[in-house]
């Protein structure tokens, strides 16, 4: 039997031509199986080079480094936070921790506000902006440890004065745009002198007025208007002046150009811009009764739904239904003077039993509930005890401007008063 040792004698059995052929077969298998053929490496280079087609231009290449789009929303009545993520698929884990990085007030939102952010593919929050107004916002920013780092973001705007004046012969608002004055502004106006004028009553054709206001600018863009800084008003031929002034503290109010306080301890009327529909008179017919029956209030006429403000600083002593008033507020005014609006649709979600409110803000809303024949406000005014006739009642003044203010608030008044002055004298 042949061995292992007796193979290279045996090849000398072959002629060398078979044996040559031999070996170039066995080189041509190993090249075939061992060595990747063209096309297969052609293949493989297009598998690890397809992250920029050919065809991709410089323009192409910059987009795929671009921040992250910004997208927003704005807040819709019910709306929390969390009811924001879910609507924009944005993750809920983020809802928890920015509610951590931020302050309280912060997620008080309210109708109407804006919100925008950036995200991850995944719907994480990268950065995110409460917006409070155009100026102001809470912003939180993911960090490279993954959590929310917060600051108040507030940008600098530039604010100009602007002069107007008009002559009223239609209505204030009217002849006030007309003039190019801004609604709100005019809202602002009757604001300052709505302790001497009823807007409601007392305006007459031929009377005029001359304001100096802000206007504010973010970027070259007027994004609102800022405050009124003086501002006279002449109606029925009794002229009244108002100049803004803040104190050193920071506390912004309104005074005659003598120091005096324009402003009164009660509004003359805690609705704007209503007709009155039936006046104090202890010898009127009740509408539903249809029997003489005294009318101890003032009834202001108005849409359901017209806010109602308080008259004056004070503690709410009752809130609730109470017979043929309906829906009733009873307002507490120190020890001499009380107020009560009555017939109201509801009241503001701040206002409860022993709660404070402050003069002008909003305690509710007008309605029809309890013997009412329509939509309207009954308002009623009380000294000591006393019904009084809310419009022709004197009102208490509040307190002037204090004596370490003066010599800084009369060089500002004298100021504005003369711009005041120009802007009458070039209408004539």
């Amino acid at each position: 039997m042949s061995t292992e040792k007796d193979l290279p004698g045996r090849l000398q059995f072959f002629p060398v031509t078979h044996i040559a052929g031999v070996i170039a077969i066995v080189v041509f298998l190993l090249i075939i199986f061992l060595l990747p053929s063209s096309s297969g490496d052609r293949r493989h280079k297009e598998q690890m080079t397809v992250s920029i087609p050919e065809s991709a231009t410089e323009a192409d290449t910059q987009d795929a480094i671009q921040p992250a789009k910004r997208e927003s929303d704005t807040i819709r009545s019910g709306d929390s936070l969390s009811v924001l993520f879910d609507r924009n698929n944005l993750s809920a884990s983020d809802v928890i921790a920015i509610a951590s990085a931020v302050p309280r007030e912060a997620l008080k939102l309210r109708p109407g506000q804006e919100i925008s952010w950036t995200r991850t593919a995944d719907g994480k929050v990268q950065e995110m902006d409460i917006q409070l107004s155009p100026l102001v916002s809470h912003r939180v920013t993911r960090t490279v440890d993954n959590e929310f780092a917060y600051r108040f973001d507030e940008k600098a705007a530039q604010r100009y004065p602007q002069y107007a004046s008009a002559t009223v012969n239609t209505s204030l608002f009217y002849d006030g745009n007309k003039a190019g004055v801004p609604e709100q502004v005019l809202i602002n106006l009757a604001g300052i002198f709505g302790w001497d004028i009823d807007f409601a009553l007392d305006i007459r054709k031929g009377d005029s007025f001359a304001i100096v206001y802000e206007e504010i600018w973010l970027n070259g863009e007027k994004i609102g208007n800022g405050e009124i800084l003086a501002a006279r008003f002449i109606n029925q031929e009794r002229t009244y002046s108002a100049i803004r002034y803040v104190d050193r503290l920071g506390n912004p109010s309104y005074y005659t150009p003598q120091g005096l306080s324009m402003r009164k301890e009660f509004l003359r009327n805690p609705i704007d811009f209503a007709r009155i529909s039936s006046r104090f008179n202890l010898r009127r017919k009740h509408p539903v009764l249809n029997k003489i029956r005294a009318h101890r209030g003032t009834d202001y006429a108005a849409p359901i739904g017209t806010p109602i403000k308080a008259a004056g600083d004070g503690k709410v002593t009752f809130a609730g239904r109470k017979g043929g008033y309906g829906n009733v507020i009873i307002i507490q005014h120190g020890a001499r003077y009380q107020t009560l609006y009555a017939h109201m649709n509801g009241f503001h979600r701040s206002i409860r039993r022993g709660r404070k409110v402050r003069q002008g803000q909003i305690i509710g809303y007008v309605g029809t509930t309890g013997m009412s024949t329509g939509p309207h406000l009954h308002y009623e005014f009380r000294v000591d005890g006393v019904h009084r006739d809310s419009l022709k009642v004197k009102l208490p003044k509040a307190k002037p401007i204090a004596k370490v203010e003066r010599p800084r608030f009369f060089e500002q008044a004298r100021a504005l008063n003369s711009v005041l002055d120009n802007i009458i004298e070039s209408e004539r």
